[in-house]
């Protein structure tokens, strides 16, 4: 009986290159996919997987493209001063502007819902990510996450503060990974909140979007260029896993992928209920995960 594990496609990490205005794709073991998977964007910062797509936040517009790299629409929304902050949820696509400190609600059509669903009243809006209904952003002139409904209202805006330029958050079952570009630190708070450990990781190099795949999480390190692999208990794996880039900010990894009808075939119940399992109650992969320069820093006579 043949098992699931040669049946599934591994998961890729994308990451985004303020710099040179590309999008790379990795393996997560650090092996090179395709180093310039879409080439020519302006200014990218982050980027958000649904299925088969990816979604750019680019200068003052969102683009859409293929994990093959395919241009879809590379201006699906426009209209944004400066959109960071990207997530996917289902069919609704939500895009933070840096300075307008506004979260607007699209779908991945490209349709607008409400264009001001969350207004948080402060400018510096970096990063975001959703857990069942409720959706966490990173302010990076704040110091804060706060954490909102995906209806727009506020739950507590400011659910953690005292934060050293957080541009980076993740979330890892009830744990929340925010990483503090100032102090060059990974944190680890609950999702309620409470802190378990401020300097789980440091000695990074001006660290901006993280990601998490199971028991591990990949950090954009965009002052070395490089991104590094470490255990959600802290531990280094690999802090060189991807070296060479070219300003990393924003960096996402594809979901766990379903089993096709033909692999299950193949599958006996046994075996594929232990599979379901372990999607169905393991650790839980975050849509997207997210960054760019600080904001003196990024008009550096560009």
């Amino acid at each position: 009986m043949c098992g699931l594990g040669a049946t599934l496609k591994a998961q890729n990490l994308y990451v985004v290159n303020e710099d040179d205005g590309t999008i790379g794709e990795y393996v997560l073991d650090g092996s090179t996919v395709n180093a310039s998977l879409i080439t020519g964007l302006g200014f990218p910062l982050n980027v958000a997987i649904s299925g088969n797509d990816l979604f750019v936040a680019n200068g003052g517009s969102v683009g859409e493209y293929t994990t093959s790299g395919a241009t879809v629409n590379s201006s699906l929304i426009s209209g944004f001063n400066s959109p960071w902050g990207i997530a996917v949820s289902g069919s609704d696509l939500f895009v933070a502007g840096f300075y307008s400190g506004t979260i607007g609600e699209y779908t991945t059509s490209g349709t607008t819902v409400n264009a001001s669903l969350i207004s948080t009243g402060h400018y510096g809006l970096v990063d975001m990510v959703i857990s069942g209904s409720d959706m966490f952003v990173a302010n990076d002139q704040t110091g804060t996450v706060g954490e909102y409904g995906l209806d727009g209202s506020t739950v507590n805006a400011s659910l953690i503060s005292g934060l050293s330029a957080p541009v980076g958050i993740a979330i890892s079952g009830n744990d929340l990974f925010v990483a503090n570009e100032g102090t060059g630190t990974i944190s680890e708070y609950t999702t309620s909140g409470v802190l378990v450990n401020a300097s789980l990781i440091t000695g990074l190099s001006q660290p901006q979007g993280i990601a998490i795949s199971g028991n591990d999480l990949f950090v954009a390190n965009a002052n070395i260029g490089i991104v590094g692999e470490y255990g959600l208990n802290g531990s280094t794996v690999n802090a060189s896993l991807i070296a060479g880039l070219y300003y990393p900010f924003g960096i996402a990894i594809s979901p766990v992928p379903e089993p096709s009808a033909g692999a299950l075939a193949g599958v006996g119940a046994a075996a594929l209920w232990r599979w379901r399992r372990r999607k169905w109650f393991g650790p839980l992969f975050p849509r997207h995960l997210l960054k760019w320069r600080r904001f003196f820093l990024f008009r550096d006579g560009r």
